[in-house]
């Protein structure tokens, strides 16, 4: 599925409102310090909605195609073969990029690799169950080539966050509401059926055993025939001296 597909459902009223409950749900959710790095996989183009870029001086949007604020430091690459260290990151924000990616899970693990310990990777994707993202999505059919291939669900991205030894946080669905007003609202939550779209935060997990020290110094073994010969075993009667 091309990634035009976001973009074409962020034009249409349902979609600009979910981009203000997401850019609303961004702003609390990066609770790192201005001086630890950031990484975006996944250009927007509104970022400046939700992170000040001139604050975070080390918050890096990486994209294939180079796509994100203009103002804001870029990386073009690919998000499968990400051109970092290992554990260089402190925490990473994939807004709507896996559901597009035919690479997803060699994605997660280069996020898994370049993330630091303890780190947090904040995973937002599309509910494949939403009865409007399936409209659209049937409505702009030439962008993609299959439905059930690509939308991921949130039971699926819980089991790999699992599998690569991350705990999950928070787990955060995105509802909108256009019958009676236009506001919409985001519930912390294990997933719905009726969610637009949802929100994962995680946290890396390392896990190292620790050895155990080997001993060095070993115990004196005592004789059992000296023992026996220097122990006296009396039957019945009192030891000698003891009256």
């Amino acid at each position: 599925m091309k990634r035009n597909f976001l973009f074409s459902w962020y034009q249409t009223p349902r979609g600009k409102l979910l981009k203000e409950l997401e850019a609303e749900y961004l702003q609390r959710a990066i609770t790192v310090s201005c001086q630890q790095t950031i990484l975006q996989i996944g250009g927007l183009g509104w970022e400046n909605d939700f992170i000040d870029c001139t604050l975070y001086k080390f918050y890096t949007i990486l994209d294939a195609k180079n796509l994100g604020w203009n103002q804001a430091r870029k990386i073009q690459a690919k998000a499968y073969r990400l051109p970092l260290k290992s554990e260089s990151v402190d925490m990473i924000i994939v807004p709507h990029l896996l559901e597009f990616d035919t690479s997803r899970f060699q994605t997660m693990r280069e996020i898994e690799r370049v993330l630091k310990p303890e780190g947090i990777v904040l995973i937002m994707n599309f509910n494949p169950w939403s009865i409007w993202v399936r409209y659209h999505f049937l409505w702009e059919i030439k962008m993609a080539d299959s439905l059930r291939g690509h939308f991921l669900s949130h039971s699926r991205v819980m089991d790999w966050l699992k599998l690569l030894n991350f705990e999950v946080s928070v787990s955060t669905a995105f509802y909108l509401d256009e019958i009676k007003s236009r506001h919409g609202k985001a519930i912390r939550t294990r997933g719905s059926f009726t969610s637009t779209s949802y929100a994962i935060k995680a946290i890396k997990r390392r896990y190292n055993l620790i050895p155990l020290t080997p001993i060095t110094e070993e115990l004196p073994l005592i004789n059992a025939t000296s023992l026996a010969s220097s122990t006296h075993l009396y039957d019945g009667a009192k030891p000698p001296g003891h009256n």
